[in-house]
């Protein structure tokens, strides 16, 4: 992984340790000690908060396998109070922005770091597998999965969906590591932080490179310079400029697979907001470059019973159909008939699009 420079590509190991184990200076734990200590990774958690100024106490939370989608919050128990002094240690010396990501005695993390109104300073760290999960194993329906898997053979746009804390990444990192490990090339990807490690070979003929950035300009300069590294797939974490927004309908129409997500509580709003964004660095060019590049949206909700996904993939080589139609006219409220019309159709024939002269 690098994170990204104006002038040049700086390698972030020092930053991001590929383990982390050694002891390191601060400030006492408020965890009282036991015995024995335990590594965290055995310690089974979803999220883990620890205070970096202040006399908060660690504390963690974990989905009750007893209780659908019932949270407990549990102060860390002491035997972990070693592992918790060294990783309050090392982020109270090396966080610098609001958001990075660490690999702490074998466990991927990402963290977000807030200061409260009575002035304690905590961090919040979310437990993810270093490897994306397969696309068979993302709770897509089952007829769905090879219509997404077959994405990776197009260029355009993919755009992932969603509230926070469901699944975009996941799904986003999954789909390009398929794509890399099917069909081969080269994947160049911009991200902040860094969740899930794809960099070097994958596969017998993929490549990714991963690169970390920490200011906001950066997004739409990572984007242009990310296409003169000739990259098969561009993942993209999150849009959040106007000028990125229009570098990646750039890139999307000009023979490139974009892939990035959007925070947006539905297909509708997603589009909407790209196009807004876009609009402010490229005018009426907006719907027109949205229309062409657009190859897929899903919009994903995680919920104790799966994952709920609403989907589109628009048919390739074919610019004159109604969906591109409605993205063209700026009438995006009408997109959902489209989706839900699609949708039927998978379950009912294992097809998303309809056979020539089929009603």
């Amino acid at each position: 992984m690098h994170r990204a420079n104006v002038e040049k590509l700086v390698p972030v190991a020092a930053n991001w340790p590929e383990d982390l184990n050694g002891d390191m200076p601060g400030k006492e734990s408020s965890l009282p000690r036991s015995g024995t200590q335990h590594s965290l990774n055995q310690l089974q958690f979803s999220d883990l908060y620890v205070c970096l100024a202040g006399d908060g106490t660690a504390h963690f939370r974990r989905t009750s396998a007893n209780v659908q989608g019932a949270d407990i919050d549990s102060d860390v128990p002491a035997e972990f109070s070693d592992s918790v002094e060294k990783l309050t240690a090392y982020l109270r010396e090396k966080f610098r922005s609001d958001e990075m990501g660490i690999t702490f005695e074998g466990i991927r993390l990402r963290a977000s770091k807030a200061t409260t109104a009575g002035g304690q300073t905590w961090v919040a760290l979310r437990r993810i597998n270093s490897n994306p999960p397969s696309i068979d194993k993302l709770g897509f329906a089952t007829p769905l999965v090879p219509h997404l898997h077959n994405l990776g053979e197009r260029d355009g746009l993919i755009l992932l969906c969603g509230a926070t804390g469901n699944g975009k990444t996941t799904t986003s990192c999954s789909l390009l590591a398929d794509f890399l490990e099917t069909y081969g090339g080269v994947a160049f990807t911009i991200e902040d932080p860094v969740e899930y490690i794809l960099e070097g070979r994958r596969g017998k003929h993929g490549f990714c490179y991963q690169i970390e950035i920490d200011e906001e300009a950066q997004w739409a300069e990572m984007l242009k310079r990310s296409l003169r590294w000739h990259p098969r797939y561009i993942f993209v974490g999150e849009i959040r400029t106007p000028e990125a927004a229009n570098q990646l309908l750039r890139a999307a129409t000009s023979g490139h697979l974009v892939i990035t997500t959007m925070h947006a509580g539905s297909i509708e709003e997603a589009l909407e907001g790209l196009l807004q964004l876009a609009e402010q660095a490229i005018g009426d060019r907006a719907p027109l470059l949205l229309a062409a590049g657009l190859t897929a949206i899903v919009h994903q909700t995680l919920t104790p019973l799966g994952l709920n996904a609403t989907f589109f993939i628009t048919e390739p080589k074919n610019p004159g159909t109604p969906m591109r139609a409605i993205i063209r006219d700026k009438r995006i409220g009408q997109c959902r008939t489209f989706c839900d019309q699609q949708q039927a159709l998978l379950m009912k024939t294992g097809k998303i699009f309809r056979d020539v002269g089929q009603n």
